[in-house]
């Protein structure tokens, strides 16, 4: 997959803001009303993922540099920190992939629908029967 930027978050969290014409704040009050069997509940849930894995990537990458800084000395328990280091790196990125194809696919799926227009039927009636003439009908 090709480099994704830190914002890809940003831009998905944009999409889903177009899409319920709300703010991420007021659509994440409403998702977690109803976090079960909602689409705007799992949106929110995928999203949420998405900005920790790359919250997480900028830290491991941060803390892959100070580990293999040029002036450091590299023992056997620094290349297992380094190691490691680069494990949970590879598992962010993947993450962020994952997250990121299945949030763009949903979104490509989705589409907000236009308000219903109110229909152009036939005016009510809005005649009045007097009183007396009503009485003299149901007698008949």
């Amino acid at each position: 997959m090709s480099q994704l930027s830190a914002s890809d978050s940003q831009q998905i969290a944009g999409r889903i803001e177009d899409l319920y014409a709300k703010p991420l704040r007021d659509l994440e009050t409403v998702a977690e009303a109803n976090p079960d069997g909602s689409m705007l509940a799992a949106l929110i849930d995928s999203l949420t993922d998405l900005q920790f894995a790359e919250r997480n990537i900028a830290f491991q990458l941060q803390r892959l540099r100070e580990l293999a800084h040029p002036e450091r000395q590299i023992g056997p328990v620094e290349a297992v920190h380094i190691l490691d280091c680069a494990r949970r790196l590879a598992d962010s990125v993947a993450t962020r992939d994952a997250h990121t194809k299945t949030l763009n696919g949903v979104l490509a799926s989705l589409h907000r629908v236009p308000d219903p227009e109110p229909e152009q039927g036939p005016a009510p009636c809005t005649a009045v029967v007097p009183a007396p003439a009503r009485a003299a009908a149901r007698a008949r």
